[in-house]
């Protein structure tokens, strides 16, 4: 089973190996969610709504393992990891409010129903395989972030090693993930060793982010508007991007402003496309220059418009492959059978405070 809470959902589905057995959306009202001040008072809410959900499925068969959305952990390398009771300590009390955190959560709370069923996460967005020259940046005190796509990242990734019958940790590829934010990695031999923080706006603008703004102007533009600190975050995610140039962040609308003439619109999406092209050069620097492959994923890539654009600014650089969507369902999925067929693969969760004592999932959901 894979479930996967977001901000306004919790999606869920259950696979016999390949095969998808039943799928659910269960949708959030503002107002239901506001009767719960912190994302871990969801937990109950949420959890009694997967529950009744189980029971509309009704199949047959026993849960081998549950799998949820990776939360905003302390940095890790990425893998698959099992749920345990210091996961969980960090996701409770994560300085980052984030729905994704409730996955492991709730993972482990469904799986404690079931015999031998293992509770796990893959691949959250705080993977952090960066170099520790790609941490550096011109202050000690602000230090670059891995915080990126990275379930869909590295799951486009081995599905292209797949295709052409080679390893993920064979070949040097450039992932470039197109949604919402834009993240770009570099995918060394099965490690990113340099990737934009794409949750906090660094790297290229993309429809609801800023990406990388001239500090001084910044800076000088705080000050001017008298921006409080949350006015300050949503000025560069959320409202940045397209949104601050169009006031939506709908792409199909504005290509259609493109196709209809308006030289704005064009000038705009040409420069988000051109900023894009730009880190994936900045990820072939990271390489060394030694590229097999780039990769345009997330739901963006469904515009060949956009893709073909980028695509001629890059492709001297490496073959480029257009992977369009997200599918995280298909992610978990794919994770977590490698460890029902290789139990190994599942990797031992280390927590941010060595002092947290560990114990079984099960012990510590008693």
């Amino acid at each position: 089973m894979a479930i996967n809470p977001g901000s306004t959902s919790t999606k869920l589905a259950v696979y016999g190996e390949d095969i998808l057995l039943h799928q659910k959306v269960i949708r959030h009202t503002h107002e239901e969610l506001a009767e719960y001040p912190t994302i871990k008072d969801q937990i109950p809410y949420r959890l009694e709504l997967i529950s009744n959900a189980l029971l509309e499925m009704d199949f047959q068969k026993p849960l081998s393992a549950v799998i949820g959305r990776g939360g905003l952990t302390h940095p890790l390398p990425g893998g698959v990891y099992k749920v345990d009771h210091p996961m969980i300590y960090d996701l409770e009390n994560a300085t980052r409010q984030h729905a994704s955190n409730l996955g492991a959560i709730l993972a482990a709370r469904i799986a404690y129903r079931y015999t031998d069923c293992i509770p796990l996460i893959a691949d959250p967005v705080v993977v952090d395989e960066m170099t520790e020259k790609a941490h550096i940046s011109g202050h000690p005190d602000m230090p670059r972030l891995s915080i990126f796509h990275a379930l869909n990242q590295k799951a486009v990734a081995r599905q292209y090693c797949r295709s052409i019958g080679l390893l993920y940790d064979e070949l040097n590829i450039i992932v470039c993930h197109m949604g919402g934010g834009v993240s770009v990695g570099a995918h060394e031999k099965g490690r990113v060793i340099d990737v934009n923080n794409a949750l906090d706006g660094e790297g290229p603008f993309s429809p609801e982010r800023s990406g990388t703004l001239p500090a001084g102007q910044l800076i000088d533009y705080i000050f001017k508007k008298q921006l409080t600190y949350t006015q300050a975050k949503k000025l560069i995610v959320g409202q940045g991007g397209l949104m601050a140039h169009f006031g939506t962040t709908n792409v199909p609308d504005i290509l259609r402003k493109v196709r209809d003439g308006d030289h704005h619109a064009a000038t705009v999406i040409a420069a988000m496309e051109y900023s894009i092209a730009k880190y994936i050069g900045m990820c072939a620097v990271a390489l060394m220059g030694k590229v097999d492959a780039i990769l345009l994923t997330g739901g963006i890539a469904n515009n060949s418009t956009i893709t073909e654009n980028i695509k001629l600014q890059v492709q001297w650089i490496a073959p480029v492959h257009v992977l369009p969507g997200e599918d995280e369902f298909e992610a978990m999925r794919v994770n977590a059978f490698r460890v029902l067929d290789n139990p190994s693969e599942a990797k031992e969760y280390v927590p941010a405070d060595k002092n947290v004592a560990n114990s079984s999932v099960h012990q510590f959901l008693k």
